[in-house]
């Protein structure tokens, strides 16, 4: 969602979308599922009525006009997505770089152990941003810890794998969707529309606060609604 609506409203920048865990062909599907506001389960399968067809094709197409830049390799490191970016900012006025998710990022000193790694990955995508003036916006894993509380909404030490997360981000946005995790036992389905928090945990230079959502499960889509901030 950031990435295409960050596209599509400025579209003098590029964007660059470094997809470690999804193939692009599935990443494409689900953004014309998110923009064309047909389920998902319809764009993979192909079964999709007129009105439908219509929807696929205008997204199709508006996302074909946007400069995004997706690299779906399954084995990356810092160094590849540093020439990869300044030959974009260089070229192409990159604007914006995504990074899905940053613990798939491969290391390139095989002797530390992981939580070495991601602190130094942390810190060299930090200096990327600065090097470039361009933000950095990375996903993250949570730790097995918050599914052990009893409120499962996520606070900055549940990023895995590395402090230096939380040290090193300007912004820590944390989501929360209560059906997630606290879902009954019968065999009800996903309500259609749900509620999600977003909580910006850490603002370098502004407020922090709760923002609501209101989340379309067949699509992705999110909607915003009433909020707090404090």
């Amino acid at each position: 969602n950031v990435a295409l609506n960050t596209a599509i409203s400025n579209p003098d920048i590029s964007v660059a979308l470094f997809s470690l865990e999804m193939p692009a062909e599935h990443l494409v599907n689900r953004m014309i599922s998110t923009r064309g506001q047909i389920p998902g389960d319809h764009v993979r399968t192909g079964k999709l009525n007129k009105s439908e067809w219509n929807a696929f094709n205008h997204a199709a197409d508006t996302i074909k006009q946007q400069r995004i830049f997706i690299d779906d390799s399954g084995y990356i490191k810092t160094t590849d997505i540093f020439s990869k970016c300044r030959k974009l900012a260089t070229d192409e006025n990159l604007g914006l770089i995504v990074i899905d998710y940053i613990q798939l990022i491969s290391s390139n000193n095989e002797r530390e152990n992981r939580q070495e790694q991601v602190s130094k990955i942390s810190r060299e995508l930090k200096g990327l941003a600065r090097e470039l003036n361009v933000p950095v916006l990375a996903l993250s894993q949570l730790s097995r810890q918050v599914e052990s509380r009893q409120d499962k909404r996520p606070i900055l030490s549940d990023l895995r794998e590395s402090g230096s997360l939380e040290q090193d981000a300007d912004i820590v946005m944390m989501l929360y969707r209560d059906s997630y995790y606290n879902r009954s036992d019968t065999d009800e389905p996903t309500p259609e529309l749900e509620l999600v928090e977003l909580d910006i945990a850490k603002h370098r230079n502004g407020r922090t606060g709760t923002l609501n959502f209101q989340f379309q499960s067949s699509t992705g889509a999110f909607t915003s609604i009433a909020s707090e901030r404090r």
